[in-house]
């Protein structure tokens, strides 16, 4: 004889509340905060719903299991918004990329090393890509030596996080900023 098929039973968010509560004793914390000590948990149910609130089991590790006298959907609402408030606040951390050419001009080479400076102020990585066209191949030194320019200026604000290299007609270099 074969037995009826089962789901799982399903995990719910959040913490247990109510009948989930199947210890015979809980420490008890009711709604103004006080603690009542271990009392039978069907006496803190009870109490509960003399309040018009729920049981909510706070510390379930703890022997026995510490439960409040609380507004559950006050406390899951609560909870959502400072989840909502941490992905607001998080940052995002973001790679720039400056595209330089070897032969670069000492104003065109200013200009984009402000905005690197910038990059790095606003908390983001920068990938400093060298473009080498025709014969410039020829002349990679002049391509490391302005990728150590740009190390060597922002010292002070980045760590090298890529060291430059060659792949095909390009010379890369990563940087992060520092702290």
């Amino acid at each position: 004889m074969r037995r009826p098929f089962r789901a799982p039973p399903t995990q719910k968010e959040g913490p247990r509340s109510n009948r989930e509560i199947r210890v015979p004793q809980v420490q008890l914390i009711d709604a103004d905060g006080q603690n009542r000590g271990a009392i039978p948990t069907q006496e803190a149910l009870a109490l509960a719903e003399e309040a018009g609130l729920d049981l909510v089991e706070i510390v379930p590790t703890a022997v026995p299991p510490v439960c409040k006298i609380l507004d559950l959907g006050k406390l899951k609402y609560e909870g959502q918004k400072k989840a909502a408030e941490a992905r607001r606040r998080q940052k995002t951390i973001e790679v720039k990329e400056i595209k330089m050419r070897p032969n670069i001009d000492d104003h065109d080479y200013e200009t984009k090393m402000k905005a690197v400076r910038r990059f790095f102020e606003e908390g983001d990585k920068v990938k400093v890509t060298l473009r080498f066209r025709g014969r410039e191949m020829a002349h990679q030194e002049l391509g490391m030596r302005l990728l150590n320019r740009v190390r060597e200026e922002t010292a002070e604000i980045s760590k090298v996080e890529a060291e430059p290299k060659l792949e095909g007609r390009q010379m890369m270099m990563v940087l992060a900023p520092k702290g």
